[in-house]
């Protein structure tokens, strides 16, 4: 079971990062629709690596289940991204994008605070 965690851990890391320090290439490697800006697949690249974290966290523990400290994980991660493509100008051609993603960063950041209060 460990040995499967592990490997996930390293799949879902691995591919979170190459999606979120190269969106467009991975998009013209595979193949896949090339979207005009690389948000959304470097937001589907911070969703993996928070995964990837919260499976860490249940293979290195004896709790069972994604737990709180998975959510704190994956919503940290979500906002440090969101935040790094506001901060760069990489997110949001619009002003009323900009806000919304600014307020989806406070959000997640106040719900991980309540979260690791009920670790």
């Amino acid at each position: 079971m460990q040995q499967l965690l592990y490997i996930e851990t390293v799949l879902k890391l691995s591919g979170g990062l190459v999606l979120l320090l190269l969106p467009l290439t991975v998009c013209s490697v595979f193949g896949l629709p090339k979207p005009q800006s690389g948000l959304w697949p470097r937001l589907l690249g911070a969703v993996l690596i928070g995964i990837a974290g919260a499976t860490y966290i249940e293979g290195a523990t004896t709790v069972r289940g994604l737990g709180m400290a998975g959510c704190v994980v994956i919503n940290m991660v979500a906002v440090a991204v969101i935040l790094t493509l506001l901060i760069l100008g990489a997110a949001g051609t619009t002003q009323r994008a900009r806000w919304i993603l600014a307020l989806l960063a406070l959000a997640l950041s106040g719900l991980s605070f309540l979260e690791l209060g009920q670790i």
